[in-house]
């Protein structure tokens, strides 16, 4: 059978970042078109491939047997000629605190037109299941992933040890079920009410003498009751972890079916826990008052998909964000799929036609 002429992608479309790597390598596999991407992460410091991008690349070969150039770290240039014939099983090793969630994602993409095998188990040694930039697994299980499977994707994450920055060395285990039937279009223009925000705070027992749970709980709650009316639980625990580090999401859950988040939010050295829980709180603020019932994390997560149904799909969110304009010009690459953007007074809608 005759290979397909590759798609050439500027590495530097967007915002330039491994964002073009992730979703570029995903949608390869998805739509089964080889792809050979320049000038990778040409607007960053230092340009070129990062460990955690090449691993990623690596594993997602791996997984679906598909042939990926020769790369190393620093490497501008890659194709990737997918093969689609998913295993059942991949143990993945992680020397670094490289993010597990940004790993996921072309994983989760790759998967989406698949229905064998049953089910995708996912060993994962190393990494970080909380890491700057990236999507905890805390957010991905509780909100991404809750979102997924009313659309009909199931993915389940089980941490079993978190891991941190500089060393990681998180445990996880990620089962994927390819959809067995067609994913249903997406539509969450609408915040609906709200009765409860929940969420949980993660922080290594190094920091339990100075009581960070608690203070970081006992300063979002305040701050929520000021400015909204709801019912209220947030726990926190303390976890084993090589590095220090704390981190945390809050979420509250719709009955039009949204699940509006904090997004992740991480403890830094110039941060006291008060004022990390004052900002975890105000982030999910920001969102109820202005009517949002999708965060700037999750549309990220949520374009792939909505590309991928053949049918409208339209979502609401606060910013567009630079991951979302480079998630849909990639999709304006690999589809002829119409969609548009909507500036409204104090939000936008993105709609696929």
């Amino acid at each position: 059978m005759k290979t397909a002429k590759f798609l050439e992608i500027n590495g530097s479309l967007g915002e330039g970042g491994g964002a073009i790597l992730r979703i570029g390598a995903g949608f390869s596999i998805l739509f089964n078109h080889p792809i050979r991407i320049k000038n990778i992460r040409a607007n960053r410091p230092k340009p070129g491939l990062r460990l955690q991008h090449l691993m990623g690349l690596k594993i997602l070969s791996e997984l679906t047997n598909s042939i990926l150039s020769n790369c190393d770290v620093g490497t501008k240039e890659i194709t990737l000629i997918p093969k689609q014939a998913l295993k059942k099983y991949i143990e993945v090793k992680i020397g670094t605190a490289g993010s597990i969630g940004l790993l996921l994602q072309p994983i989760q993409i790759a998967c989406l037109n698949f229905n064998q095998p049953e089910k995708i188990e996912i060993i994962i040694n190393g990494g970080g299941t909380f890491g700057k930039w990236a999507p905890s697994l805390n957010y991905l299980k509780d909100v991404t992933y809750k979102i997924f499977r009313n659309y009909g994707f199931k993915m389940e994450i089980d941490i079993q040890k978190h891991g941190f920055y500089p060393k990681g060395g998180a445990h996880v285990k990620c089962i994927l079920y390819p959809p067995k039937n067609k994913l249903k279009p997406i539509f969450l223009t609408e915040l609906g009410n709200l009765d409860l925000i929940q969420g949980e705070i993660i922080s290594t027992s190094q920091l339990k003498k100075k009581d960070v749970g608690e203070r970081i709980r006992k300063s979002a709650q305040q701050q929520l009751k000021k400015h909204l009316k709801m019912n209220i639980k947030i726990d926190y625990k303390y976890v084993n972890s090589m590095s220090p580090g704390v981190g945390l999401s809050l979420r509250a859950c719709s009955d039009t079916g949204a699940i509006i988040s904090s997004g992740t939010i991480l403890g830094e050295r110039n941060i006291t826990s008060e004022e990390l829980g004052k900002l975890a709180a105000n982030e999910l603020i920001k969102y109820i008052k202005n009517g949002i019932p999708v965060d700037n994390y999750l549309s990220d997560q949520l374009i792939p998909l909505m590309g991928f149904v053949n049918k409208p799909s339209r979502i609401k969110v606060l910013e567009l964000t630079s991951h979302a304009k480079t998630n849909l010009e990639l999709i304006k690459l690999f589809l002829n799929r119409n969609y548009r953007i909507i500036k409204e007074n104090k939000h936008f809608i993105i709609e696929f036609q």
